[in-house]
């Protein structure tokens, strides 16, 4: 049957999608392979985001994917910007987040011939991605974008690639666009949870541990509610500290690198473990020290949204294939018991956690991040967002900042260096109304620093802290341990940060004393500018209560 529709470019179509999808947003960075996108994508009601660099470009879509629950679109050059862009779709796979990088692509008679920038995007792409295919035919791309969609939001949310041939993207086509997605959501049966109220029943030190995506407001709520009824105890997993109040009275600290170690004991005394949404991932496990497996030694109700993840690693005593949004719906028709035997185990478990977070340990220096970090909690508006990169730098917004309010705190679960600027360049054109901060290090910030001219090309007033301590931090500190006083690869000289800010057209301010943070923050902030405070605090301050001498010490003493 012949279509009575109005011809269009595969390009038209593929825009076309966009808009049906709700797509408001999209990062790029230019390449002659997608020009005829480009040119689709004007005068439409999509904003576009020009980037440095094509890891930034994804890693902002990334950000917009966990944010919104909705797949981030990034559009990137063949070859040299798709594996760029690699960086970010790595960070979307361990963070599960959806996202969909469209790349362009040879013309389809000359590929397999190693063609200039030719790669094998299934090949590249697809021990990182849900999905990565080549849009080979025109009058499929309505069917195939919409496919990209489904899989990149279905069971654990994740990245999807899609390779356009620029030949194919000039064709004109009669074809049907797609409806609007919905994301497919699962609920717990009555069985399970039935289960699951026996187990609790039965326990005598049970504890919540929160993760993964997929949850929304009503969630948090939920779960908040089932905590409050149940007298539970609950701990957020690693990078996933907005899912739950830090300052309500059942919450227990989060399971990133660090950790209290009363926190640990905690978890580890435990008889029952309810996990919901979490992969029950590498780092949050403790290098997978918490749980014996296959069969840990405490009963393990493992709910997550993708069926194959449960008893991938660990055999749960309980298995539920639901969505966070929906089990913690369904979380209100559960009675607690009259009489918990657990009862004071969440109000001692939060004091143990003010205990840890409260006030900042000493450090050596004239700077102490972890101050700082309190200024922050204390000044910051509730509805700020932080975004960080990797590094140990992190480990003090982990323990000392406050995520009051849901998608307030964006950072890789990958551990993935230079995703601070990005990020905060993502939430603040997805949020301009609210605060964004990007805590960096060094090392950090100077592998996408580039994108703070993003920021000043769109007038985006995100602070920027970059902690320097002239070292690869990390590395630094695992060389001590492993090779003490046998330092090589890890010191840096940096430049004047400051001074850089100041040379893309923003603010920029240097920080040598921790009482002078307060006054440059705000300035920064009055400013109205894209910002940088060049924070230099002392190498020897690896991270919270530890520093770098001691470390080669102890390592000593045992050689």
């Amino acid at each position: 049957m012949k279509l009575d529709i109005k011809p269009r470019t595969a390009a038209e179509v593929l825009v076309d999608q966009l808009v049906i999808q709700g797509v408001r947003h999209v990062f790029c960075v230019p390449g002659e392979s997608y020009l005829p996108v480009l040119d689709a994508l004007v005068d439409r009601d999509i904003a576009v985001t020009v980037c440095r660099q094509e890891g930034g470009a994804a890693m902002m879509a990334e950000a917009v994917g966990k944010a919104t629950g909705r797949p981030g679109v990034c559009f990137v050059t063949r070859g040299p910007g798709a594996t760029n862009a690699a960086h970010g779709v790595h960070i979307a796979q361990q963070s599960s987040s959806p996202m969909i990088l469209f790349v362009g692509q040879v013309e389809r008679d000359v590929k397999g011939r190693d063609a200039w920038q030719e790669l094998d995007y299934a090949a590249v792409f697809g021990t990182m991605t849900k999905w990565a295919a080549d849009v080979d035919d025109p009058a499929r791309m309505s069917e195939l974008v919409s496919r990209a969609f489904y899989t990149a939001t279905a069971g654990q949310p994740g990245p999807v690639v899609l390779a356009l041939p620029h030949d194919m993207l000039i064709e004109q086509v009669q074809c049907l666009d797609a409806p609007p997605y919905e994301p497919v959501e699962t609920s717990p049966g009555a069985p399970e949870m039935a289960k699951l109220a026996a187990l609790l029943a039965a326990a005598k030190s049970p504890i919540v541990l929160l993760g993964g995506s997929r949850w929304d407001e009503a969630a948090r709520e939920a779960v908040t509610r089932f905590a409050e009824r149940f007298e539970l105890p609950v701990v957020t997993g690693f990078r996933r500290l907005p899912l739950f109040d830090p300052l309500h009275r059942n919450y227990a600290g989060d399971l990133g690198i660090g950790p209290n170690p009363a926190l640990l004991a905690r978890i580890k005394s435990a008889d029952l473990v309810l996990s919901i949404g979490g992969r029950l991932s590498d780092v949050t496990t403790q290098s997978y020290s918490l749980f014996d497996i296959p069969t840990p030694q405490t009963k393990l109700v493992h709910v997550f949204p993708a069926a194959e993840e449960l008893g991938r690693v660990w055999r749960p005593e309980l298995a539920i294939n639901a969505t966070p949004t929906r089990f913690a719906a369904a979380l209100d028709d559960l009675s607690p018991p009259a009489a918990p035997a657990w009862r004071g185990s969440a109000e001692a478990a939060h004091k143990d956690y003010l205990a840890w977070s409260d006030v900042a340990t000493p450090q050596p220096g004239a700077v102490n991040l972890g101050e700082i970090m309190v200024w922050l909690r204390e000044h910051l508006p509730a509805d700020s967002i932080l975004t960080n990169g990797a590094g140990n730098f992190a480990a003090w917004v982990g323990r000392f900042y406050r995520v009051r309010r849901f998608g307030g705190h964006f950072a890789p679960n990958s551990g993935s260096m230079g995703y601070g600027v990005p990020a905060a360049v993502a939430m603040q054109r997805l949020y301009p109304d609210r605060r964004v901060v990007a805590v960096t290090g060094d090392g950090d910030f100077l592998m996408n620093g580039q994108e703070f001219a993003t920021a000043v090309q769109y007038g985006l007033p995100i602070v920027v802290l970059v902690c320097d301590n002239s070292s690869y931090g990390t590395i630094r500190m695992h060389q001590e341990r492993d090779y003490p006083g046998r330092v090589i690869a890890t010191d840096l000289k940096n430049p004047d940060f400051a001074a850089y800010a100041r040379a893309f057209g923003g603010f920029g301010a240097t920080v040598e004393r921790t009482a002078d943070f307060g006054a440059a923050f705000e300035a920064a902030v009055a400013s109205g500018a894209p910002s940088i405070l060049h924070i230099k605090f002392d190498t020897d301050a690896i991270s919270p209560g530890q520093t770098l001498s001691a470390i080669r010490a102890q390592a000593l003493a045992k050689s």
